[in-house]
């Protein structure tokens, strides 16, 4: 039973060392091919779990609220003003069951500066629950007060950048910055969070009290707010809120029923899908030009099998006269096929291994080779040299023995 195996197994190595620049250009292409499914599809997972954290980052079980314009007769009227308040903010804050949290947001850019180095900034006027909405803790420092977000009190948490740029290595915590004409009292400094979902970089921002920004740097009227974040009380309770928030928001906005919202409300599940789209789309064209290097692979050995075949006619006659069999003629041939392909597989799979170790550090992705994607890529390479082998070994096993030993 073993020299079934043991005998075309040999056969086969013996005629891979007798042309190794052959088979090593052969194995080549489903090296190729392996590596690039593997690592396309590390790639794609590291991207995946890239965008998760960064969606992480904006807080969980959040929803964004912004004021939108309704339509009139097909136009957009010129004369239209934003209607989303604090007040809004605090109905739903008050009134939601499935609401924990609001936060008001008003934002803008602005110049600041200390000791004679300045920067443009965004400045974003909010309350307390900011931080806990966007799970944004301080590494330094201390939030500002109620009272301070009731005085109007000229206070700030300034990012990780901010902080950098205008003080260096020294400790911004006490130290008086000015943005625009007005002096800020720093109370701390946020935590590091790097860059959001959409490449906007999230340390590049001042905190002041809402109440501060409006009466400071940015006047607007009847308490209008550019954006309201909510927090639901958990990951169940997203929908509820969002559709609570929306009741509250409508009453409160007068209007009637069918018409349409003068805001928006959107969570993170419409980001995510947005960026899984994006990502699958990729992932898609980079695996179908994995898989056509596979296949191009894949004909290479068969085209080298077909020569091979061709070239060793005589000795194949010889086998036969002493007594092989077709099918031991098949099974040689067909066992140096899948031993060309799983080389190149193996050698593939190493050679991902390594591009996608060296990706990860390169591009800071949280990428690692998938166990199921080198078993997928290496059965699939092995396949590979059964499907394109069958055609050159049925070949080899149909020749006849009498003019396969005629052949010079």
């Amino acid at each position: 039973m073993l020299r079934y195996f043991f005998t075309p197994l040999a056969l086969a190595v013996a005629a891979l060392l007798d042309w190794p620049l052959r088979a090593a250009l052969t194995a080549f292409g489903i090296l190729v091919g392996v590596a690039a499914v593997v690592t396309v599809v590390a790639l794609g997972e590291g991207t995946e779990i890239a965008v998760q954290q960064k969606l992480a980052s904006f807080g969980q079980n959040t929803l964004n609220v912004a004021p939108e314009q309704q339509q009139a007769s097909g136009a957009q009227r010129a004369e239209w003003e934003p209607r989303l308040s604090e007040a809004d903010g605090q109905a739903i804050a008050r009134d939601a069951p499935s609401v924990r949290a609001v936060a008001p947001i008003l934002t803008s850019r602005a110049e600041v500066a200390f000791g004679g180095y300045g920067a443009t900034t965004e400045v974003i006027g909010t309350n307390q629950k900011f931080l806990e909405l966007r799970a944004w803790p301080l590494a330094s420092g201390e939030v500002w007060s109620e009272q301070a977000e009731k005085t109007a009190s000229r206070v700030c948490l300034i990012g990780k950048k901010v902080a950098a740029d205008l003080f260096g290595d020294s400790d911004p915590v006490g130290r008086v910055l000015r943005i625009g004409r007005h002096p800020f009292h720093v109370l701390g400094v946020l935590v590091e969070k790097g860059q959001g979902p959409f490449g906007q970089e999230q340390d590049d921002v001042v905190l002041v009290p809402i109440a501060t920004k409006r009466a400071k740097l940015q006047p607007t009227q009847h308490g209008r707010v550019q954006q309201l974040v909510i927090g639901a009380t958990g990951d169940r309770a997203v929908a509820a809120a969002k559709q609570e928030a929306g009741a509250i928001l409508r009453e409160r906005h007068g209007l009637r029923e069918g018409a349409p919202d003068d805001f928006s409300i959107r969570g993170q599940d419409s980001f995510r899908e947005t960026q899984d789209r994006v990502v699958q789309i990729l992932r898609l064209l980079l695996t179908s030009v994995a898989a056509i290097s596979l296949l191009v692979g894949g004909i290479g050995i068969m085209n080298i099998m077909l020569v091979s075949v061709t070239d060793r006619t005589r000795d194949i006659g010889i086998r036969m006269a002493i007594g092989a069999s077709r099918w031991d003629i098949l099974a040689q041939f067909l066992t140096e096929s899948v031993l060309l392909s799983a080389i190149g597989g193996a050698l593939g799979a190493g050679l991902s291994v390594v591009a996608v170790l060296g990706l990860a550090q390169a591009l800071s992705l949280p990428m690692q080779p998938s166990l199921a994607a080198l078993c997928l890529a290496l059965g699939v390479s092995s396949s590979i040299g059964v499907l394109f082998g069958l055609i050159p070994s049925w070949r080899a096993a149909s020749l006849d023995p009498v003019q396969a030993l005629g052949r010079e």
